[in-house]
């Protein structure tokens, strides 16, 4: 089959926006460039108008699906600015999977790879200068998919919209790589085997903000989540996978339907192992957790995430006992992995791996013509 042409529409020379100078004050998600891709689908045309334009206000029914009845998913990567200028995208064929395993989850159209991956390129390589070159900055991707169809009746869309935005952010947390802390929650419950947790959905975080308003009320940047059948075992951070330190073992809890399949996860557990690190995936319980360190035996706790790369933990509370880790300090293995994965995917260090991938400007053509 041919594939779909991408055609580009750049923005009109006086309304093209100058990209962010001072970039040192970025903040998360709050910046966005000057152009967006999105791609239309219906069961009788198939996949179709696909397009790079100028960023605009979307306007879909009130009766679309995506807004009754929860028909939306999104995937979240970053372009990197390389130390000669060049654009650098990190672990792209994982976005690809989680993004086609998210949209068979919840029963929508799946875009096809070779659009999502030639969107993403394109897109990056009109936007390339809005790639910030500040520390620990990058130009965030956000593919999204929604059900558009006019209906209110119970069902999967037949229509769907795919659009990609692109904007320069900095640090996740304020604070950058300080350590945060978190609040262990016993109150609500992320997911269930069977149901969304491992699906990248809206209604995942949508049910989440509750509980992260109150541990953000308490100070906390964080909640952490334990099973929805026992309240005993841990799974994953409000955004990011959880790993914990305990004996010099590294141990994070495993995808067993409930939790994230995260990339940087992924990619940890990958570069550790071939560290000749001792890791384990297997289910931890909050209580050894806690118990590890109280005795001392919890070394380094650490999240991890597109958003925040590597997140150490300096602080865990559960039930009103707080847990200070390693002093409240950075690890030395969340610090060796946030250096090695910073300078991987900037393309300053060797890709043995073969995860990073390069997106040259005289390429742009040829993803738009397709």
């Amino acid at each position: 089959m041919r594939p779909i042409p991408i055609e580009f529409c750049p923005i009109r020379p006086e309304r093209r926006r100058a990209p962010l100078t001072d970039t040192s004050a970025l903040g998360f998600g709050r910046h966005f460039s000057d152009h967006f891709f999105r791609a239309d689908f219906s069961s009788e045309r198939g996949w179709s108008h696909a397009r790079i334009e100028p960023l605009r206000t979307l306007q879909i029914d009130p009766a679309a699906i995506c807004l009754h009845y929860g028909q939306a998913i999104f995937e979240g990567l970053k372009a990197y600015r390389g130390p000669n200028g060049e654009s650098f995208l990190f672990r792209l064929d994982k976005s690809v999977e989680r993004f086609t395993n998210s949209a068979r989850r919840l029963n929508m159209e799946p875009v096809p790879a070779e659009l999502f991956t030639r969107a993403i390129r394109a897109l990056v390589l009109s936007e390339r200068d809005w790639i910030p070159t500040c520390p620990g900055s990058a130009l965030y991707i956000r593919p999204t998919l929604i059900a558009t169809d006019p209906y209110l009746g119970v069902r999967a869309g037949s229509e769907y919209l795919f659009f990609v935005l692109a904007g320069p952010v900095g640090p996740y947390y304020p604070q950058g790589f300080n350590p945060v802390s978190i609040l262990v929650e016993t109150e609500d419950v992320r997911a269930v085997r069977g149901g969304l947790g491992e699906a990248k959905t809206a209604a995942n975080y949508a049910h989440g903000l509750r509980a992260q308003r109150r541990a953000a009320l308490q100070g906390f940047a964080q909640v952490l989540w334990l099973d929805a059948i026992e309240r005993r075992f841990v799974e994953e951070v409000g955004t990011m996978n959880i790993f914990f330190v305990i004996d010099g073992e590294l141990i994070t809890p495993p995808l067993n339907g409930t939790i994230l399949p995260g990339i940087t996860r992924d990619s940890v557990l990958a570069l550790t192992r071939a560290w000749g690190l001792t890791v384990h995936e297997r289910p931890i319980a909050i209580d050894e957790v806690l118990d590890a360190a109280q005795s001392g035996r919890l070394t380094e706790a650490f999240g991890t995430g597109t958003a925040a790369v590597i997140s150490p933990v300096g602080k865990l509370s559960h039930r009103g006992v707080e847990h200070v880790i390693n002093g409240g300090q950075s690890g030395p293995l969340s610090l060796r992995l946030f250096d090695h994965l910073s300078r991987l995917q900037r393309g300053e260090v060797a890709d043995e791996l073969g995860w990073v991938e390069r997106v040259d400007t005289r390429d742009f053509k040829a993803e738009i013509a397709g």
